[in-house]
C-alpha cells in the first residue's frame, strides 16, 4: 500500500513520456482504428452510390432505426462500404454463445478448461460469426436488388454474381475487423472490440453537432434548447459514469491461524457486487433484435410482404409499442446476463473452501442465499438504470426532433469503453513505474 501511494503522485505526464512500451501500444492502436476508418469509405462493386444515398435518405427520413445501425458502423451501412456489417455479427455470435453456455453442460465444461476451453469457445465464436455475417449479407444482397428510386435501380446488374459478390465482400469484411479487434487487444491498449464499436460511433457526434446548431441557426430550436440540451447531455453522461463505477461491496473475513509462533490470517476483504453487472451487453441484444424487422423491410421496399409492413409500422422508432418492448427486453437481458456472469454458489464454495465467511452468516447455502438476494435487489437498480438511460434518447429523438444520434446504447459503449481504456493506460503506468524500482532495487543490491 505505500509503494501505491508513493508511486500514485508521480504517474504525470514525466512518467507517460517514459513509457514507450505504453506509447508504442497507443500508435498501433491509433493506427488500426484509422484503417478501420478508412475502410468504412470503400465501396462494395456493383452499386450506384447516389443512387444508394437517395433510397437510404428516403426510407429513413426523421433519423429512423437505420440511422442507429449506421451509427454503429460508422456510416459505413449508409454508404454501403464493405464494412456495413461492422463487428455486430461477432458481438451477436459472442452473445449466443454466452447463452448457450449457461443452457449446454459441454460449452460449461468447456468454460471451466480454463486457457484450453476458452480457446476452443473462441473459435466456436468465429464459425457462428462467419455463418451470421453470411446469413446477413445474403439477406442485404437480396434487399438491395429490391431497393430503387425516381432515378433508377442501386444495382445495375442483378444475379448471383451480384449476390456472391455482396455476400463475400461484407463476410470478409467482418472478418477483416474481427482480425483486428483481435490484434488491437493484443498489442494495443483497451479491448479491440469495443474500440471498433467505440471509433464508429464518435465518428458521427461532428456532424450530429452540426445539425444541432444548424437547426438553431434556421430556428428550428431556440438558443435555450440548445444550451438546455447539452447540460443535460454532460448531467446524463456524469450520471452513467457515477452508475458504472457504483458497486455494493460485502465484507468478507478470514479466521486467524496459528502457524509456530506467528499468527496468521484474520484479514478483512470484500467481494464488489456492480450495480450494473451486465455492461452493455443488454442494450446491444435488444437493439440487434429489434432493429432486424425495420433493416429487412426498409431495404425491401414495397416489394416485402404485408405483415413485415405492418411489423414495421407498429415497431416504428419512438412508438409505444417499440418503447414497451425494448425496455422489457432491456430489462430482461439484464437479469438474464447477470445470472449468467456472476453465480452465488459458486462463489459461496470458494469463499468456504479458502476459509472466508461473511460476517453474521453462515458458511455454504445460506451465504450463497444472501448473495442471490443483494444480487437480485442491486439488480433491479441497475435495470432500472439501463431502461431509463436507453428510453430518454428515444424520446428526445421521436417528441422534440432533437438530432442526438448517440442513443442510450451508444452512449453507454462510449463511456464504457473510454473508462476501460484509460484504466487500462493507467494499469501500463502503474506496471512501468513499478519496472523502474525493481531496476533500482537490483542495482543497489548490486552495489552493495
Amino acid at each position: 500500500m505505500a509503494v501505491t501511494d508513493r508511486i500514485a503522485p508521480s504517474m504525470g505526464w514525466s512518467a507517460f513520456s517514459k513509457a514507450t512500451d505504453l506509447k508504442k501500444r497507443l500508435w498501433f492502436t491509433l493506427g488500426a482504428l484509422i484503417v478501420y476508418r478508412l475502410g468504412t469509405y470503400i465501396p462494395i462493386p456493383g452499386i450506384d452510390q447516389q443512387i444508394f444515398a437517395d433510397i437510404f435518405a428516403q426510407i429513413n427520413q426523421g433519423g429512423g432505426l437505420l440511422t442507429v445501425l449506421s451509427t454503429f458502423s460508422g456510416g459505413a451501412l449508409e454508404r454501403m462500404t464493405i464494412f456495413a456489417l461492422n463487428i455486430m455479427p461477432y458481438i451477436s455470435a459472442a452473445i449466443i454463445i454466452q447463452l448457450l453456455t449457461a443452457v449446454s453442460p459441454k460449452l460449461d465444461q468447456l468454460k471451466k478448461e480454463g486457457e484450453s476451453g476458452r480457446k476452443k469457445i473462441n473459435q466456436y465464436t468465429r464459425y457462428l460469426t462467419v455463418l451470421l455475417a453470411a446469413v446477413q449479407a445474403y439477406g442485404v444482397a437480396v434487399s438491395l436488388e429490391g431497393a430503387s428510386s425516381s432515378a433508377g435501380n442501386a444495382v445495375a446488374n442483378p444475379g448471383m454474381f451480384f449476390r456472391a459478390t455482396v455476400v463475400i465482400t461484407l463476410v470478409g469484411g467482418t472478418i477483416f475487423l474481427m482480425w483486428l479487434g483481435e490484434q488491437i487487444t493484443a498489442r494495443g491498449v483497451g479491448n479491440g472490440i469495443s474500440l471498433i464499436i467505440f471509433a464508429g460511433i464518435v465518428a458521427s457526434g461532428p456532424a450530429a453537432m452540426a445539425q444541432l446548431f444548424e437547426m438553431g441557426r434556421r430556428g428550428s430550436l431556440s438558443a435555450f434548447a440548445i444550451i438546455a440540451f447539452i447540460a443535460m447531455a454532460v448531467l446524463v453522461v456524469a450520471f452513467v459514469v457515477f452508475m458504472e463505477r457504483a458497486q455494493r461491496r460485502i465484507v468478507v473475513q478470514y479466521p486467524k491461524r496459528q502457524q509456530g509462533n506467528r499468527q496468521m490470517g484474520g484479514e478483512q476483504s470484500h467481494i464488489p457486487l456492480k450495480l450494473n453487472t451486465a455492461g452493455v451487453i443488454p442494450p446491444i441484444f435488444a437493439s440487434s433484435l429489434l432493429l432486424l424487422p425495420a433493416t429487412i423491410s426498409g431495404f425491401s421496399g414495397q416489394g416485402g410482404p404485408e405483415w413485415l409492413n405492418v411489423v414495421n409500422a407498429l415497431m416504428g422508432r419512438g412508438q409505444p409499442l417499440f418503447l414497451l418492448i425494448y425496455i422489457g427486453m432491456i430489462a430482461f437481458f439484464t437479469f438474464f446476463y447477470t445470472a449468467i456472469v456472476f453465480n452465488p454458489q459458486d462463489t459461496a464454495d470458494n469463499l468456504r473452501k479458502y476459509g472466508g465467511f461473511i460476517p453474521g452468516i453462515r458458511p455454504g447455502k445460506p451465504t450463497a442465499d444472501y448473495l442471490d438476494h443483494v444480487l437480485t435487489r442491486i439488480t433491479v437498480v441497475g435495470a432500472l438504470y439501463l431502461c431509463a438511460v436507453c428510453a430518454l434518447p428515444e424520446v428526445l429523438i421521436t417528441q422534440y426532433a432533437i438530432p442526438f444520434y448517440f442513443g442510450g446504447t451508444s452512449l453507454l459503449i462510449v463511456v464504457s469503453v473510454t473508462m476501460d481504456t484509460v484504466a487500462q493506460i493507467q494499469g501500463h503506468m502503474l506496471a512501468h513505474q513499478y519496472e523502474g524500482l525493481i531496476r533500482k532495487s537490483r542495482l543497489r543490491g548490486r552495489k552493495s
